[in-house]
């Protein structure tokens, strides 16, 4: 990245993370890579990887956005200009009792999610 182009922060908004793509913050080299993370009981969160690290999509209060399915991560992404992400799963092993916990790096999450398109119809 340019020395010219401001990181996003760890926790950003929608309105803020526009705000940075359309200011040309971001090229398409610099785009962030999109991880939809579904979690228990079909929710769903949105974290960014980027070259300065991982941010996570939050709400006005600064709380983690949460989104009740994939149509509404692509009807809040699509307009952007943010086209695709990678679907991924919650550890497993972080509810099961008296197994050893292996968390798993950002890059082996996102090379066992599933890559999906943002399309709404």
């Amino acid at each position: 990245m340019p020395a010219s182009t401001a990181p996003l922060p760890d926790r950003v908004t929608l309105e803020a993370l526009g705000d940075w793509l359309q200011t040309g913050r971001a090229s398409t080299d610099e785009a962030p890579i999109v991880e939809v993370q579904s979690i228990d009981q079909g929710y769903y969160l949105v974290r960014l990887h980027h070259a300065h690290g991982i941010s996570q999509l939050v709400n006005a209060d600064d709380q983690a956005r949460r989104f009740t399915g994939t149509q509404w991560v692509s009807r809040a992404l699509l307009p952007l200009g943010l086209t695709h992400g990678v679907l991924t799963w919650a550890e497993v092993t972080d509810e099961m009792i008296g197994l050893p916990d292996t968390p798993s790096d950002p890059q082996s999450v996102l090379a066992h999610g599933t890559r999906v398109a943002f399309q709404t119809r």
